[in-house]
This record gives structure tokens, sequence and C-alpha cells, in this order.
């Protein structure tokens, strides 16, 4: 098995001679290459690699018109020579010591190997209480919005190993840095594992992390969300919820007026229904390639579901309000987050 490395490098030249050797040592007794692909850094870190190949295995391809850490990863896939791909960053917060684990991990059946920060026994090191805020922050909502990766407890770690099947022939096409995502939703496999670490202190040269890079995430997330066909689900969501609507008024109306019932007695009935008619859409439309449970549990979880929500919308309108908001627009507000209350447990729970 021929392992290969792939390092994106940018202003990393301080960090090499000590990641090199601590690779080397790691992987005494493998078969394998360290690939750098640097993006033309000022510092000359591509220069310095190249002059440290002369005591490792180390390739290097100095980027000069493209820019970016995922592009950089993709770039190392199609120059690799090796049937695993280890990917991780320069700064020394990834331990080499533990690629072992991971190469142990895809040899005992694992398609895909992550270090993760989020399983028992991994961690962060010396992190800001906001920075571990937005890492958090950021794999709450790449979990919500992408099912495929639900179980993965840090699908946004930059270190983590493959086999080369795995993104052989994908087309893979990220923004920004959590090129992991990209692979977890349009790569080929079946295994994922994942090997705890701790990720560590930088050792020099600057972090990348800004507003920016944050911005690239949720364009990422909202790129994948339709490469999966999740959006479209959600409109379907949307549609389906708006006839109920008109379903709820509907039946609503003929209780009262037409038959002369309670005008408050008869709102039960009426959202009994509409709650019926959009059940009956969802499972046919919505959500029809995801009928795994029995018919009986999909109905009890979509009821609990819309009680849910209507319990989110009265509790955000009711503080809302408390604070002094305009009452029209408490309960504008309270209807959209219980809309997507109502939404991520059907998509999670209910057919999930």
């Amino acid at each position: 098995m021929r392992i290969s490395v792939i390092v994106p490098t940018y202003n990393e030249r301080e960090n090499l001679e000590e990641l090199f050797d601590r690779i080397s040592r790691a992987l005494d007794g493998y078969d394998y290459e360290i690939i750098i692909v640097d993006d033309d850094s000022p510092d000359g870190t591509w220069e310095f690699a190249q002059r440290l190949g002369e005591r490792y295995p180390v390739r290097v391809i100095r980027r000069t018109r493209e820019k970016g850490l995922s592009s950089a990863v993709i770039r190392g896939f199609k120059e690799a020579s090796g049937d695993v791909f280890v990917v991780m960053d320069a700064d020394l917060q990834h331990p080499p010591e533990v690629i072992p684990e991971l190469l142990k991990a895809i040899e005992d059946g694992a398609d895909v190997a992550i270090a993760s920060r989020y399983v028992p026994r991994g961690g962060v090191r010396n992190w800001y209480w906001y920075r571990k805020l937005i890492s958090k922050g950021a794999i709450m909502i790449g979990r919500l919005a992408l099912p495929k990766i639900r179980d993965v407890k840090d699908p946004v770690s930059g270190f983590f190993a493959l086999k080369r099947q795995v993104v052989e022939g994908v087309n893979l096409n990220p923004v920004g840095f959590k090129i992991l995502m990209e692979i977890l939703i349009k790569g080929k496999y079946k295994r994922v594992a994942e090997v705890p670490f701790t990720f560590g202190l930088r050792k020099a040269g600057e972090s990348k992390l800004g507003t920016k890079t944050m911005l690239n995430y949720l364009r990422h997330v909202y790129r994948l969300m339709r490469w999966e066909g999740e959006l479209d689900r959600l409109l379907k969501f949307t549609l389906v919820g708006l006839s109920g609507v008109f379903v709820n008024e509907g039946f609503l109306w003929l209780f009262v007026s037409g038959f002369g019932w309670d005008k408050i007695l008869a709102n039960v009935p009426a959202t009994e229904l509409a709650i019926l008619n959009n059940f009956t859409w969802n499972d046919l439309w919505t959500f029809r390639d995801l009928k795994k449970k029995p018919l009986w549990r999909r109905l009890l979880t979509f009821h609990i579901a819309a009680l849910t929500g209507a319990v989110v919308q009265w509790l955000i309108y009711a503080g809302l309000v408390y604070l002094g908001l305009y009452y029209l627009i408490a309960n504008l507000i309270g209807i959209v987050v219980s809309f997507v209350v109502r939404f991520l447990v059907n998509r999670h729970v209910t057919w999930g």
C-alpha cells in the first residue's frame, strides 16, 4: 500500500523541516511520498520544500495562477501515485503521529478515516470560546443541512485519509477550505471511521480563519444542498405547507358556516385534516425516496413534529412580545422558526 501525503501550503516555510521529519518517523516502514502543493508563497515555501526533497521523498507543485486550499488538495489528488491519500495541514496542528492510526482504520475496512476532534479522546488545545463556538456551529449547520453526514462528528476536519477510489472520477468543486465535506457528499465510499486526535497549537505562520472563510463555508453548504437535492426538498415541503393552509382554512369555513359548529371546536378537526393533507403529500412527493419506516410511525412522528413546531412558534412569539416586539412581527418570526424546526424533524426523524 503506497501512501501519498498531500500538504497544501502558503507561507509555511518555518514548519516544513519539522513536519517532514515527523512524517518520515511516523511512516517508517511504509512506502510513501509527500506532495507539497504551494500557492507561490512569498516566503519561498515551495523552494525550501524542494531543497528538503534531497533528504525526504518530497514532490513540490508550485501554483502561480490558482489559489485556495481545497483546489490545492484536488491538484494533489491528481498528482498522487498512492493507493491511499492522506490530507493534512503544514502548520503542525495536525500531528503526523496520528497518520498510522488513520492508515490502520483504512486497513481495517474504512474507506475514509477522519482525524476527529469531537469523538471521545479527541479535542482542541487552547482555543478561545468563540473559536469553539464557530467550529461547533459550522458542524451543526452542515449536519442539519446535509443528512448524509449527520452521523459524522467532525465533517469539517482538515486531517483525513481515504482510498484513491473514493475520489477517482468524482467531480470535486468545493468553495473555501472544507473539502472533506465535499468528499463525504460526493465521494464513492461505504464506511467512514473517526480517529480521535487533539488539534494542537500552530507552530508558526498565521491562521487563515476569517470572515471570508466562514462565508465561503456557508456558500459551500448551500451548493452541496443543491447538489444533493435538499433545496428542492425544502421547496416541496414549503409548497405542501402552503396547501395545508388552504385545507385548514377551507374546512374551518365549512365546519363553521356550513355545519354551524362552534368556532373554537371546529379548529381542531380542521387542523387535523390539514396535518393529514400535509403528511400525505410529503409522503408521496417530498420524501417519497425516504420511506424506510412503517406508515404508522411516519404518521405519528409527523404529528409530533407538527406539535413541536407549534410549541416552538408559541414560545418564540410569547418571548418576543414580552421583550416588546410588535406582535405581528413576533408571530412571523415564530412561524419561520417553527417551519425550519418542522422541516428538520421530519427530514431527520420522520423520513430520516
